[in-house]
């Protein structure tokens, strides 16, 4: 993968991890409700990890998380 969008990135992985932790939410119950792995869950909200998303993956987890997919998107400066 190509780091052209390693902010966009890193500032997606934040933002799961901002909604997830208002709802209480530990990593495991998100990718339970999100039929992902832990293990990817904690990937994409890692700061300093490479891990691209697919998608659907990204439908799921604001499925979730309750959320409209564009919130994943709305980045705080």
């Amino acid at each position: 993968m190509t780091m052209k969008h390693e902010k966009e990135y890193r500032q997606l992985g934040l933002t799961i991890a901002y909604y997830r932790k208002m709802q209480n939410l530990s990593q495991l119950n998100l990718a339970e409700r999100a039929n992902l792995s832990r293990t990817h869950i904690s990937n994409i909200e890692a700061p300093n990890m490479h891990t691209s998303v697919s998608l659907e993956a990204l439908f799921d987890i604001a499925d979730a998380l309750g959320i409209p997919i564009k919130a994943l998107f709305d980045f705080r400066e």
